[in-house]
């Protein structure tokens, strides 16, 4: 991977990440980097999944696959800040 898609891949993570974020309802209680952090990784995984279903590549934009980053970064912020909250 050359240096410009791995900071493409951490642009995309952050926008994910505050994607994810706001779907989630009520107050997350976790940091920016947290948020950022999640967002890269729903982007790495959420693409292995659009691929394994053969959804990563269409013909403009890829909705469906930003759907299941989204809804990974979504998962992963409410996962993160439950833990935050009890600890």
């Amino acid at each position: 991977m050359e240096i410009s898609g791995v900071i493409s891949a951490i642009v995309i993570g952050i926008v994910i990440g505050v994607l994810g974020r706001l779907v989630v309802p009520g107050r997350q209680r976790i940091g920016v980097l947290w948020t950022i952090l999640i967002g890269i990784v729903a982007a790495f995984i959420g693409t292995g999944i659009a691929s394994g279903f053969g959804v990563a590549d269409t013909k403009g934009v890829d909705w469906v696959e930003w759907l299941i980053q989204i809804a990974l970064a979504a998962l992963g912020v409410a996962a993160v800040s439950r833990i935050k909250l009890r600890g």
